[in-house]
C-alpha cells in the first residue's frame, strides 16, 4: 500500500502535546532535549504545561509543532515500526517537518529555521485574514479579484472544499468577506491573526529568512515534497530552498496537494503531529484515501495494525 506523510501547521497545537510520546519514549525525549538545548529555553514545559498565551506566540509555536512531529518519528523508528512513504507534504509549517521525515533537513537545522520564520513573522503587523466557510474555491478567487481596488486579498489557505481563508490587505478583506456572503458563503469569520499570512504582504518575512535559508544545510529529499504553492512533486536542494520561501506569500494550495497525492497513487495518509486537523481534511478532499493519525505515544500501535492488515 503506497502511503504519504502528512505534518501540520499552526492551528493544531494544544497544551499538553507531546506530553505522553515524551513520557514513554526514550527517543521523544532526546528530540525535546535536543530542541531546549538549541533554542535556550524549556520547550517541553511550555508544549506540556504553557502558558497558553506563550505557546500560541508564532515564534513559539512553529518550533513546537516541529518537535512534536519530529518527537513521534522518533519513537515510531525506536518502536521499529518502518515508514515507506511515496511521498511527504505539510501543511505551511508543517513542510518544515516533512523535510526532516525526508532527510533534506536535520532537526537542529530546522528547528532555527522555524524559530526565526515565527519571529519573523510575528514582526509582521500588516492586513487581515477570514475564514469562508461554505463557499467553493473558484467563485472565491473571483471575489477576490473583485476587491483589487481596495489592496491585494487572496485565497491564501485552500484547505478543503468549502472551507477556505482568505488573506490582504484589511480593507480588501473587509470587502471580499462581504461580497463572499453575497456569493452564497455560510458563515465568515475573521481571524486572530497578527498579518496577512500566506499572501503577498508577506514579501518582507520571505526576504528576511531567504538569507538564512540560502546558509542552512540542505538536501535533496529522499521522497519528493508535494510544495504547498504550486501542489508539484519537487526534490532537490534547489528547489526546497525555493519553496520554503515562496510559501511565506504564496497561498497553501492543500486540496490540490492531497489530489495530487492521490494522482501519484498514494492510497493512505499517514498524519504525523499534535492534533487530526489534517487527517479531517483530506477526509472532505478525498474520502476515498485511508487516513491515519499519530498524535501520541498510543497512535503508533496503528501503524502496524495497518501494515498488518495489509
Amino acid at each position: 500500500m503506497t502511503i504519504g506523510l502528512l505534518f501540520p501547521g499552526q492551528g493544531s497545537q494544544k497544551i499538553g502535546m507531546g506530553r505522553e510520546v515524551y513520557e514513554q519514549s526514550p527517543a521523544a525525549r532526546a528530540i525535546f532535549a535536543e530542541a531546549e538545548a538549541v533554542l535556550g529555553f524549556d520547550l517541553a514545559g511550555l508544549c506540556f504545561d504553557g502558558p497558553e498565551a506563550d505557546l500560541t506566540a508564532t515564534e513559539n509555536t512553529q518550533p513546537a509543532l516541529l518537535t512534536v512531529s519530529v518527537a513521534l518519528l522518533a519513537a515510531i523508528a525506536e518502536a521499529g515500526v518502518e515508514l515507506h512513504p511515496s511521498i511527504v507534504a505539510g501543511h505551511s509549517l508543517g513542510e518544515y517537518s516533512a523535510l526532516v521525515a525526508a532527510k533534506a533537513l536535520d532537526f537542529a537545522t530546522a528547528l532555527r529555521l522555524v524559530r526565526q520564520r515565527g519571529e519573523l513573522m510575528a514582526q509582521a503587523s500588516e492586513g487581515a485574514m477570514a475564514a469562508v466557510i461554505g463557499l467553493d474555491l473558484a467563485p472565491l478567487e473571483a471575489v477576490c479579484t473583485n476587491v483589487s481596488e481596495f489592496g491585494a486579498c487572496v485565497v491564501a489557505n485552500q484547505n478543503a472544499h468549502g472551507q477556505l481563508v482568505i488573506s490582504g490587505a484589511s480593507a480588501a478583506v473587509a470587502a471580499a468577506s462581504e461580497q463572499a456572503k453575497a456569493a452564497g458563503a455560510k458563515k465568515i469569520m475573521p481571524l486572530n491573526v497578527s498579518a496577512a499570512f500566506h499572501s503577498p504582504l508577506m514579501a518582507a518575512t520571505a526576504a528576511g529568512l531567504a538569507p538564512a535559508l540560502a546558509a542552512a544545510a540542505m538536501s535533496a529529499a529522499h521522497v519528493p515534497l508535494i510544495a504547498n504553492s504550486t501542489a508539484q512533486p519537487i526534490q532537490s536542494a534547489e528547489d526546497l530552498r525555493a519553496e520554503l520561501i515562496a510559501q511565506i506569500t504564496a497561498p497553501v494550495r492543500w486540496i490540490a496537494t492531497i489530489e495530487q497525492a492521490a494522482a501519484m497513487g498514494v492510497q493512505t495518509v499517514i498524519e504525523i503531529g499534535a492534533g487530526s486537523v489534517l487527517t479531517g481534511l483530506v477526509k472532505r478532499i478525498d474520502p476515498n484515501l485511508q487516513r491515519l493519525n499519530i498524535a501520541n505515544f498510543d497512535d503508533i500501535a496503528k501503524i502496524g495494525e495497518y501494515n498488518n492488515a495489509q
